[in-house]
């Protein structure tokens, strides 16, 4: 997939960054960029509560609504291929081909999101997210907030030179996953990693976009407070409390290292030869892939008797619960838990519109709640460490994969750190050499790369 904010090589040549941040019109951008970040966390705000709205009338309210007493088991499959096929109509019929190409990860490179595809973008993300795709919400902000913020300063000023656009439109993506991965810190090292942002200019891109995740954090605070919808960061409370690592807990982050990027690496394979068919008759054929995610979801709920909920949607608000409520879970549900959502999860890949962060969370999860019902894994242990093992090997950002389980469990990062640096490490590595290696990046990029890949 191609995303994020911005390609290192269209901005950091032989300016001096001393003299880039001391100069006036730095200063004028990095106020623009905070200004920028009201606007745009707002719209991922209500972008956001729209998705959760739209879930809980849909699978919650009107199955009662019609009169059934809970949902259907049935209920999934007409409208997961209802959004099959708003989400190849997005990609067919409206411009920008409703966004980044998830199948591909996190990568940078592409052309921008202009202004026009703003929308098939946010159309195809909606029909994915709300009505049941196994895809994330962080991929289609970070493009919605980088096309803003290009918009905003060709407004301010149409002949604005690159830098401007490069700036603003970083600062845009930052403020619009503020707070949905836990902290601003969070998603300033997600897309630090993702654009490989680095070298002497490192600091001049960075201060915009920090500002203006400050900024969309606080945002997103105040709208909770004025509106009661509620918060979209991640964060796991009333969970028990881990001792020091262990020898064998290390033991266990190998192969859990190990194991997450076999299995993250093969999801990403089926999603890429179910992605060739797919794209030969979209229209046609992702409904069909729609109705095979409701199909895995169905078998799920009949096999367990559990909310086909679990399998269905990013797992974002699902997996709180699902670590709180561990010790409800048999072993045999949670491996059929496992292995439904990931293949679901490789079907949503293939043929809509997300981002791949959260459901790699809740796979991972799952799977490490599953292991510790071996020997020598304490569950909490076991869920942070398949978190960073399947994020890095899906995602492959180190430092991201590393963070992401410490905030979901703020209240035991310093002792899981070891363990899930050396479970993430592992993936990482395997997740590289087991991978082909990705096509070289051209030299000459656009100035600004957001979430617009191929359809």
């Amino acid at each position: 997939m191609t995303t994020s904010a911005t390609p290192p090589q269209s901005v950091s040549g032989p300016a001096d960054p001393v003299a880039v941040l001391k100069s006036r019109s730095y200063v004028v951008l990095v106020v623009l960029g905070a200004v920028i970040g009201v606007p745009v966390a707002s719209i991922a705000y209500f972008f956001l509560q729209a998705v959760a709205k739209v879930q809980t009338e849909v699978y919650d309210n009107l199955p009662r609504d019609l009169g059934f007493h809970g949902e259907p088991l049935w209920w999934p499959l007409p409208w997961l291929a209802l959004s099959g096929l708003l989400v190849a109509l997005s990609i067919r019929c409206l411009p920008g081909t409703g966004g980044h190409e998830p199948s591909e990860g996190l990568k940078t490179g592409g052309p921008p999101v202009e202004p026009i595809q703003l929308f098939g973008v946010a159309a195809a993300a909606f029909a994915t997210l709300s009505l049941g795709a196994v895809l994330g919400p962080e991929a289609p902000l970070i493009a919605i907030g980088t096309g803003l913020g290009v918009l905003a300063v060709h407004l301010v000023k149409r002949d604005a030179p690159p830098m401007a656009a490069v700036l603003i439109g970083a600062a845009g993506s930052f403020a619009a996953i503020a707070t949905l991965l836990g902290s601003p810190l969070v998603g300033a090292f997600l897309l630090m990693e993702i654009a490989g942002i680095g070298g002497p200019m490192m600091e001049a891109l960075l201060i915009p976009g920090l500002l203006a995740a400050g900024v969309g954090s606080l945002v997103f605070v105040g709208l909770d407070d004025l509106t009661g919808f509620g918060t979209f960061s991640l964060a796991v409370s009333h969970i028990p409390v881990v001792g020091s690592p262990t020898g064998a807990e290390f033991l266990w982050a190998v192969v859990i290292g190990l194991a997450g990027s076999v299995l993250a690496t093969g999801i990403f394979r089926v999603a890429r030869i179910l992605r060739a068919v797919v794209e030969t008759r979209r229209v046609l054929i992702t409904p069909v892939v729609g109705l095979a995610v409701g199909g895995l979801a169905i078998a799920f709920a009949e096999g367990t008797g559990r909310s086909s909920s679990n399998v269905l949607f990013s797992g974002q608000s699902a997996l709180p619960t699902l670590v709180q409520q561990a010790a409800g879970w048999s072993a045999g549900a949670l491996v059929m838990l496992l292995a439904c959502k990931a293949l679901a999860y490789a079907l949503s890949l293939s043929g809509f519109r997300g981002g791949p962060i959260f459901p790699s969370m809740f796979i991972g999860a799952a799977g490490g709640i599953a292991l510790s019902h071996l020997s020598g894994l304490p569950m909490i242990a076991g869920a942070a460490m398949g978190i960073g093992a399947m994020s890095a090997g899906a995602l492959q950002l180190p430092m991201t994969s590393v963070l992401l389980p410490s905030v979901l469990f703020v209240s035991d990062s310093l002792e899981l750190m070891p363990v899930v640096i050396v479970a993430v490490v592992v993936s990482y590595l395997v997740a590289v050499r087991i991978n082909p290696s990705p096509a070289p990046v051209p030299v000459a990029s656009p100035p600004v790369s957001a979430a617009n890949g191929g359809g």
